[in-house]
């Protein structure tokens, strides 16, 4: 029989940095003094190694690491006799790599489970690296009996069914799921069909951080037995929450704390993304600062706003570098920006480095009648990529790429131009949404936003027609369609997977639509070579979307 009906959890949603165990460590210790009178503190899937830990867990000498960890974290509920603990961790047996949650209580380890779904989708590559375990049975902690599941076994069935027909008297969900948009709607959705499938109530928690192009927004949450959301943390932010559970005479549990944060509307969500990938990517890798090529457009001047409020003024620094073609408008306008976000803005004219090139390749090309007009385009735009780069060199500050996913698309980019930097915080952010977004960051200030209030960039800057300015009067729209065309067309192809006629059945013109599909095929290789950038649609260039950059099978049928 149970000492008590009466049970305290605490939800520990933090931030851990992949590979960095001992830093874990003090995290999960850390959280753990936060609740320390709660019975049981549950941490997020592979919370000891990070997630995604890719090919680390191939290294035996990581997981020596783990192992001893492990130990450590068993030592401290013994050494104080409060809370135990539920960690997420790789776990080494007989040569096999599991993902497991472990339940260490008293000093030691009181029960192992096995993640059995391993992902193999998307950013998923965990059947690489893991082996699958038995599928999991309930865990007696003190005389309740816990359905523990991790991550992707939430989303089957069968793994919540077994668990209530083997007793289990609630169900417990370890995760770290990625962002991605509406993904909440659909945490919620599968939570939900596992409550009605077993009438048990379910703890779901997530981590929160920005790993490489992937961010975890946290939103952890519980639903009653009867599928109803009664708890809510929040998104975007590490939160400790101890919950009160009671048993009542029919041996049903129920949560007695309640609380629901509001959660981010659909502009906000991005912005925070954004935000938490940038300054997760430049924080943990140790960077002085960003580097912002501020052109006076509006895909550098959210850009700049967004690298503001997620590293302060002080770290940001703008290089504006005009052209013969760079128009007055864009000069003010990078002015005004820079003065709003409070951050330097350095003016280097590249008109010397244009002059020095038509000197170099003056006799390689002196047989030919005319100099291509994308040549000369491309040597200002790479000009810019090594001025931006001898400054990230000489002061440590990592350049940010400014180009959307829009331009990414079709290829209307530079190599080695404005593709340069380490990091590209638009990079699946379409250009109908960076306006959307400029729009409502001159309007809104971000929950813990480091940036000014009020608007960030002149209203100039969002309605004029977009330009790369590397000719004489020329627009975007010379080459592509309208962004809104371009961006539905696109979405069609990328999020959706559709081919041409598919597209062109739903009512766009053939020869446009066929012509986005190439440029989109032919583009890829500059794709590959493109910095990393947040994740936040379904479909994200890279581990989401993987097309060969040699391919001969450019359907257009």
């Amino acid at each position: 029989m149970p000492v008590s009906n009466k049970l305290s959890i605490a939800l520990a949603q933090i931030n851990p940095i992949v590979g960095d165990v001992s830093g874990n460590i003090k995290r999960i210790l850390t959280a753990r003094t936060q609740a320390i009178s709660a019975d049981l503190v549950l941490v997020p899937e592979l919370a000891l190694s990070g997630y995604p830990p890719e090919d680390l867990i191939l290294k035996d000498a990581f997981l020596d690491i783990i192992s001893k960890a492990i130990n450590t974290l068993a030592l401290a509920t013994y050494n104080d006799r409060g809370s135990a603990l539920i960690v997420g961790t790789p776990w080494r047996i007989k040569e096999r790599r599991y993902n497991v949650a472990l339940l260490l209580d008293n000093g030691q380890i009181t029960s192992i489970v096995f993640k059995h779904y391993l992902p193999n989708y998307g950013v998923f590559d965990e059947a690489r690296i893991f082996t699958s375990g038995p599928k999991p049975k309930p865990v007696l902690f003190r005389g309740f009996y816990l359905g523990l599941m991790l991550c992707e076994d939430m989303w089957h069935k069968d793994i919540a069914t077994t668990l209530y027909r083997d007793g289990a008297e609630i169900l417990i969900a370890l995760n770290s799921s990625p962002f991605e948009l509406d993904k909440l709607k659909n945490r919620h959705k599968h939570a939900s069909n596992r409550v009605r499938e077993t009438g048990l109530p379910i703890i779901y928690l997530n981590q929160i951080c920005g790993q490489d192009d992937l961010v975890f927004d946290g939103a952890s949450f519980i639903l009653n037995n009867s599928g109803q959301l009664i708890h809510q943390l929040p998104s975007w932010k590490e939160s400790v929450v101890i919950t009160k559970w009671t048993r009542n005479k029919s041996k049903a549990l129920s949560c007695t704390s309640n609380k629901l944060t509001p959660q981010p509307n659909r502009l906000e969500g991005i912005y925070q993304a954004l935000m938490l990938g940038l300054r997760d990517y430049v924080t943990k890798n140790h960077f002085n600062g960003v580097l912002i090529g501020l052109s006076g457009g509006v895909d550098s001047a959210l850009s700049t706003a967004i690298a503001v409020d997620a590293l302060g003024s002080n770290q940001v620094w703008c290089i504006m570098m005009p052209s013969p073609y760079t128009s007055h408008e864009s000069l003010n306008d990078a002015k005004i920006i820079s003065k709003l976000c409070n951050v330097r803005l350095d003016n280097i004219s590249i008109n010397p480095a244009m002059n020095a090139f038509g000197c170099m390749l003056k006799n390689v090309f002196s047989n030919k009648s005319t100099i291509n007009s994308i040549t000369k385009e491309n040597i200002q735009a790479r000009a810019r990529g090594i001025s931006l780069m001898a400054i990230s060199n000489e002061f440590e500050y990592m350049v940010l790429a400014t180009g959307n996913k829009s331009e990414l698309s079709v290829g209307y980019s530079t190599l080695y131009g404005d593709m340069c930097g380490g990091y590209s915080v638009l990079k699946d952010i379409y250009k109908t949404t960076v306006f959307d977004m400029a729009r409502w960051r001159n309007t809104y200030h971000p929950l813990g936003a480091l940036g000014p209030k009020g608007a960030v960039m002149p209203e100039s800057v969002i309605s004029k027609s977009p330009s790369a300015e590397l000719k004489s009067n020329q627009k975007d729209q010379d080459t592509l369609p309208s962004y809104n065309q371009l961006d539905s067309i696109l979405h069609c192809f990328i999020e959706h997977d559709m081919g041409p006629n598919e597209v062109i059945a739903i009512g766009y013109d053939a020869m446009m639509v066929r012509s986005i599909f190439q440029m989109l095929c032919k583009s890829e290789y500059k794709r590959r070579q493109a910095p990393l950038g947040v994740k936040i649609t379904n479909r994200a260039f890279g581990r989401d979307r993987r097309y060969p950059s040699v391919n001969g099978f450019i359907n257009t049928d």
